[in-house]
């Protein structure tokens, strides 16, 4: 208990994606008393399937999410609260939570899962088929439409350099930039070897049934055929509750600085997931939110020691 006779936990956790509940499961497997706070906002809404994390390869990532939260009922101190964290202050040796229902809670430490939000294209017609047959990761989704007619929406430097990356997954491959696309010479005779096309033409739509993609229709009237669309316009931090609490951000990406153990500059303050490392796989995310929990025992025994 602190000394507003509230309950001190030893760790909340701020956000239920696979980082926030492997970080669960590991300090409740520790005998640590934890809330997770989950929001219900998560960057693979949209998607029907998630893929390359073994034995779940190819689940829906929302049954993911279910099966974690179910084998987390049976560790007693830990609990999973459907509620948002709309501030967190850094008291010397605890933090003060404020929840979305204006309650407080406090906490020994603090783990940031809440990831990120990828910007997503104006095209009319994009929300049908995001998730389907429009995605953000070929290591993700690109096994799937193996050897199919491909386009690849970007400009500057971010277009040609996915469009390379996906002739391991097709070798039909079109690069829309809707609009003047911002490409380096360098980048063009690139292309240019890899026979990968550029449409600069502004985008008009998409068209499609079912929610997969069957062409792209310009605004001169001219269509390109494709089976799927990847697109990379970058991505920023779903919360911004760790830069208000004062943390490095990469200038870079906009992502958590973060050290081996997922430490941050704030004592006491963890970041893991998509937040914190710029290869957002869903294995890696509880990989490292494992990895914070381990660190946070540790430093709580630590403590307790002292």
């Amino acid at each position: 208990m602190n000394d507003n006779g509230r309950p001190l936990y030893d760790a909340i956790i701020v956000g239920a994606g696979p980082a926030g509940l492997n970080a669960a499961l590991v300090l409740g497997r520790s005998r640590r008393h934890v809330l997770v706070c989950n929001a219900g906002e998560h960057r693979n809404a949209a998607s029907r399937a998630l893929h390359g994390f073994l034995t779940r390869d190819g689940i829906d990532p929302q049954e993911l999410l279910r099966i974690g939260r179910q084998q987390l009922d049976r560790y007693d101190t830990v609990k999973v609260q459907d509620i948002g964290v709309t501030n967190i202050q850094a008291d010397n040796d605890r933090f003060t939570v404020h929840l979305s229902d204006g309650s407080q809670l406090f906490a020994r430490k603090v783990l940031v899962t809440t990831g990120v939000v990828d910007k997503l294209p104006d095209i009319q017609g994009f929300e049908t088929f995001y998730g389907r047959s429009i995605f953000h990761c070929p290591y993700c989704d690109a096994w799937e439409v193996r050897d199919l007619p491909l386009a690849v929406y970007g400009r500057g430097t971010n277009g040609p350099g996915l469009a390379q990356e996906l002739t391991g997954w097709s070798s039909d491959l079109t690069l829309v930039s809707d609009g003047a696309p911002e490409i380096n010479g360098e980048d063009r005779e690139k292309l240019a070897r890899q026979r990968i096309q550029i449409r600069e033409q502004k985008i008009a739509r998409l068209d499609g049934s079912d929610g997969i993609l069957e062409c792209i229709v310009f605004e001169d009237g001219s269509t390109l055929k494709c089976r799927a669309m990847f697109f990379n316009l970058g991505h920023r931090q779903h919360s911004d509750l760790a830069a208000r609490l004062g943390v490095n951000i990469d200038p870079h990406d906009g992502e958590v600085v973060s050290n081996r153990h997922q430490s941050t500059n704030v004592p006491g303050l963890y970041v893991a997931g998509d937040a914190a490392f710029h290869t957002h796989f869903a294995i890696i995310a509880a990989s490292e939110g494992a990895i914070a929990a381990l660190a946070i025992n540790t430093a709580l025994l630590r403590e307790g020691s002292e």
